[in-house]
């Protein structure tokens, strides 16, 4: 866990305290995990009547999650920290920011590279109708070969 001595050392967190909290974390943010996606993917389906996620969806589907963990995971960090919630929010929006990135580019980067998986639905381009100087052009080129 990368996280966890890059906090204590960021926040001058004890070590120990630190990793029990990014256990505790990973923990309430698989199970968010689990609860979030289906959920948001049920919508998704009832909404739109695909689950196929644009890059606009997919970066509302990366805020909405992390700020839900947020929420869930702000009076755990004052607790076990033994801070005030101005301060745990420091700490949240710190651990929010580093995983935001982290997950995007992870995500987008499997469903790139993933044996057997087609183009995202955001990468993919709908053919453009050509122009009337395209479609001259074309016809010349065909005759002068």
């Amino acid at each position: 866990m990368l996280s966890v001595p890059l906090a204590a050392a960021t926040f001058g967190f004890d070590i120990g305290r630190t990793g029990v909290l990014g256990v505790v974390g990973a923990t309430i943010a698989t199970c968010w995990n689990y609860v979030f996606n289906l959920g948001f993917d049920h919508g998704l389906k009832h909404f739109t009547g695909t689950t196929r996620k644009s890059l606009r969806i997919r970066f509302l589907h990366a805020v909405s999650f992390e700020l839900g963990l947020m929420l869930i995971f702000l009076p755990i960090i004052a607790w076990w920290m033994g801070i005030g919630l101005l301060e745990a929010l420091i700490v949240d929006v710190a651990f929010v920011v580093f995983y935001l990135v982290y997950a995007f580019v992870f995500t987008w980067c499997m469903r790139l590279y993933s044996p057997g998986v087609t183009t995202p639905y955001f990468l993919t381009r709908t053919p453009r109708k050509p122009t009337p100087l395209k479609q001259t052009l074309t016809i010349l080129e065909a005759g002068v070969g």
